[in-house]
Formats: structure tokens, C-alpha cells, sequence
């Protein structure tokens, strides 16, 4: 969790960055060398993408987290437990043969997705959600949902009986609704209604960008409503698209928010409530599909994506308080439960 407080056990830990307190070295600025120990953590948003490519990044996200919520927009995406199952066997094979991470598998949310088939992920043991994308909304996403309440009621009630948590890609499509605006709108379009209607529905708003989508899930019931946060939302505002001519490695969706929304997501994530989850949203692309004409969304963060949130939690000065350690540790575990 983002938030957690606690004394991390030497079993558990890995050594980062450069901080333990040892008077024996000193650096040019004679201050002590230091060095930091942080518990493993989960990752409770990653893109693994397929194929080569995933035979490239998985090794990074496995070398500095224990588990992953895997998301399921590949081509063909993953709409079945048992393309879920198969994708799982696939990331199992590109990791290390010493490593011990643990792909939490998702389904990829259709018009077409059955009550049954969500019958069968909760039975499987490896499906732990179901995602929501918007059609249009981001990569891979032309499958995703076209009519929320009109064609998906049924799977969303079946998901309140199987105690299935909904992960939501939190954006409108519509052409007419400015870019920087459609998370608010989807807010207050699709996800407040959904709320009203379905209380009991888990749902975790993912690499949330706004001060709005703060506040909305300050509103909700906590262990009902959460949201996953990204580094590069943490320590980037818009300006970092622009800045030096146009920065195709910094665009991602949802895209990057104005300063005082950055601020309001550093202060959500660092207040200690357990809404806010570490979700890095790794989204790696070929180089040649970033740095073209019509580049993707998406940033492959997830070699430094615990470097990043460190920074953040140092900057607010929260990393250290009377020898706890601030780590970033399982921060689902209502919505597991």
C-alpha cells in the first residue's frame, strides 16, 4: 500500500536506493551514506503486453514486486477465464527461473461478457477482476464496453454475488468532451450512477489524474470504492508533454492533469488512507510506435517506478517517521477479502 505504516521484516525486504545510516562513509556534501529498505509490494496495476514483448519487460516488473493485477488488453484481449488461464502460463515462462512473482489475472469486459463466464474466473483461483475499458478509451481497447447498464447489468450483479471487483479505466470518448475534462465526466456520467445502483459493487478507479477523482473516492464506502495511483501522475503535471518540443514518452491515458490536480493526488496518496493503492500502470510500446506520427499512450515505468514514489513520499516528508519506514505493501486486501 502507498500509505502503510509498518517494520518491514528482513525476510521480506529489498534492499533500494542508497540509505543506511553509516557514519564510516561520507560523500562530497560530508552528509552520512544512507541506505533505504522497503518490503516487497504488489502492483496493482501492469501491463505485461504478449509475445516478444513480453518476454522483454516481465524480468523488471518480477525483479521488484511480488504480485501484479495483469490487465487484459492484448490482441485478442482476454475475455475468458480460460484465455486467462493460458495467458497466465505464458507470463509464468518469461519470468527468471528464480523468481516468485505472482500474476493476479484479470477479464477484459465485453457487451457479450456472461454472468457464467464470471461464475467460472471466481472459481478458477487466477482471475481476481474484471476490467472495464470504455471503447475507444486507451490501447486495445475497440472491445470494451459500449453500454454500460444496457448490455453489462447482468455481469455487474453477478460480480456483487461472486465478490468480484470491477476495475475501471475512468474516461468518456465522447469526440465532444475535452480530453482533460472526460475523467471528470465519466465520474459523474457512469460512475456515480453505477454506485447508486450497484452499492455492493467493489470498484477501483485506476490511475486516477484529478483532484476530482480524489475527492469522489473520498466520498465512497470504504472497501467499496479505491483507486490506484501511477508515479508518472504523481511526479509529472501537462506541461511535462510540452516542455523542450513534444515529449511522446510522457503521454499516457488518462493523459496528464494541471499542477493543482498533481498536488491533490501527492496529498490522497500520502495522507494514510487506504483507498490509494500503488498501481504503476506500466504500459511498455515498441520504440518505433512511441516516436512516430501517432505514437501510443502508455509509460514503461516499471524499472523505476518504486525509485519514483520514493521521491514523492521523501519530497512531502514522509518517508521517515521515528524509524518507520513508509513502503509501498498489498494494498487490496479488502478488496481480495
Amino acid at each position: 500500500m502507498i500509505n502503510s505504516l509498518v517494520f518491514p521484516r528482513p525476510s521480506e525486504a529489498f534492499k533500494f536506493a542508497s540509505t543506511r545510516f553509516d557514519g564510516s562513509r561520507k560523500s562530497k556534501y560530508s552528509k552520512p551514506r544512507m541506505e533505504l529498505t522497503l518490503t516487497q509490494p504488489d502492483d496493482w496495476h501492469l501491463h505485461l503486453r504478449d509475445g516478444d514483448l513480453l518476454q522483454a519487460v516481465a524480468p523488471h516488473s518480477a525483479k521488484h514486486f511480488g504480485r501484479a493485477i495483469i490487465m487484459p488488453n492484448l490482441k485478442p484481449p482476454i475475455t475468458t477465464t480460460a484465455a486467462a488461464v493460458a495467458y497466465r502460463e505464458s507470463i509464468l515462462k518469461a519470468l527468471p527461473a528464480d523468481s516468485n512473482f505472482t500474476p493476479l489475472m484479470t477479464l477484459y469486459l465485453t457487451d457479450k461478457t456472461s454472468p457464467n463466464e464470471i461464475k467460472l474466473a471466481r472459481r478458477s483461483g487466477v482471475v481476481f477482476a474484471v476490467k472495464l475499458y470504455p471503447a475507444g478509451a486507451t490501447t486495445n481497447s475497440q472491445d470494451g464496453v459500449t453500454d454500460l447498464f444496457g448490455k453489462c447489468l447482468p455481469v455487474l450483479e453477478e460480480m456483487v454475488e461472486e465478490n468480484m471487483p470491477l476495475l475501471v479505466h475512468g474516461e468518456v470518448t465522447d469526440p465532444d468532451v475535452d480530453v482533460f475534462d472526460r475523467e471528470k465526466v465519466f465520474i459523474d456520467t457512469v460512475l456515480q450512477p453505477l454506485i447508486q445502483r450497484l452499492p455492493r459493487l467493489k470498484v477501483v478507479m485506476e490511475h486516477i489524474t484529478t483532484m476530482d477523482a480524489v475527492r469522489f473516492v473520498e466520498s465512497g464506502e470504504e472497501g467499496f470504492l479505491a483507486a490506484t495511483v501511477t508515479p508518472q501522475h504523481l511526479i509529472l503535471n501537462r506541461n511535462a508533454l510540452f516542455q523542450g518540443g513534444l515529449q511522446p514518452h510522457n503521454y499516457c491515458l488518462p493523459v496528464l492533469k494541471r499542477e493543482t490536480h498533481r498536488q491533490a493526488i501527492v496529498s490522497a496518496v500520502t495522507s494514510g488512507s487506504k483507498r490509494f493503492f500503488l498501481g504503476t500502470d506500466s504500459a511498455p510500446h515498441e520504440k518505433q510506435r512511441k516516436e512516430c506520427s501517432c505514437g501510443c499512450a502508455g509509460i514503461f515505468n516499471a524499472p523505476v517506478a518504486l525509485s519514483l514514489y520514493a521521491k514523492v513520499f521523501e519530497e512531502v516528508h514522509f518517508l521517515f517517521n521515528y524509524k518507520v519506514l513508509t513502503i509501498f505493501k498489498n494494498a487490496a486486501t479488502e478488496f481480495e477479502s
